[in-house]
């Protein structure tokens, strides 16, 4: 039998046993404590970032960005008061130009500068890969419009520093009849603010560039663009659905 020295040597060594575990526990739940603390605080710098970048969509033709205000939505389109082009054309203070084309080849090579003779281009050698239909708030590279233009495509094309109603309104009109159509703004020096182009298949074999160029934005434009757009949609080179 355990005398009572111990007895008392037991107790003590069991209480010291629990009074190290009570410790080691104490330790554990203040290290979760400063991890999910540290946690909430990266989250709330991940957040705040995320809130004064504006976010990221990941990537034309679809689509919030820092580009999301080029085209905003809510526009108006004027009422058609024109359905000819030569009439349209004037009334704007517009001008069409028509020139052959002198190559169809294909590049590979996304790299390749090609001087075009127009701004915006209306034929050419371009890029393998058409940009596909629809209305961008960020320009593609020219050598895929291009290609666009040979599958007879109709593109619009607009200077970024229009004032907001004009691009909203240009938004709306090609929304009312996105068939077959690019919308897009011109980032380089094009000396028009409003233009269109598209590429005819006659004479063949390389077919004739066809170019809207409007100096000066006014409602007067929508007309001009209408009548380009009905007159040579669907007549390129690659007539492709």
């Amino acid at each position: 039998m355990a005398s009572r020295k111990e007895q008392k040597e037991q107790l003590r060594r069991e209480r010291e046993e629990r009074e190290a575990a009570a410790k080691g526990a104490q330790r554990r739940r203040q290290m979760i404590g400063y991890a999910a603390g540290a946690a909430l605080v990266i989250a709330a710098v991940v957040v705040g970032v995320i809130l004064l970048s504006g976010g990221d969509d990941g990537g034309g033709g679809g689509n919030a960005s820092a580009d999301s205000n080029v085209l905003p939505d809510g526009g108006e389109v004027p009422q058609q008061s024109v359905d000819d082009l030569d009439q349209a054309v004037e009334a704007a203070g517009c001008e069409v130009t028509s020139k052959r084309a002198t190559a169809r080849e294909h590049t590979e090579d996304p790299a390749e500068q090609i001087a075009y003779p127009s701004n915006p281009p209306t034929s050419g050698k371009h890029f393998i890969e058409p940009a596909p239909d629809g209305i961008y708030e960020t320009a593609k590279d020219v050598k895929e419009y291009v290609h666009t233009l040979e599958h007879s495509r109709v593109i619009f094309w607009f200077k970024k520093d229009l004032p907001e109603e004009a691009r909203a309104n240009l938004r709306a009109l090609v929304e009312d009849d996105d068939y077959h159509m690019v919308l897009t703004p011109n980032e380089t020096d094009m000396p028009f603010d409003v233009a269109a182009s598209a590429w005819t298949i006659d004479p063949q074999p390389n077919g004739t560039g066809r170019m809207l160029g409007c100096p000066k934005y006014s409602p007067k434009v929508f007309d001009a663009l209408r009548t380009f757009r009905d007159e040579y949609r669907d007549n390129g080179p690659e007539n492709v659905p």
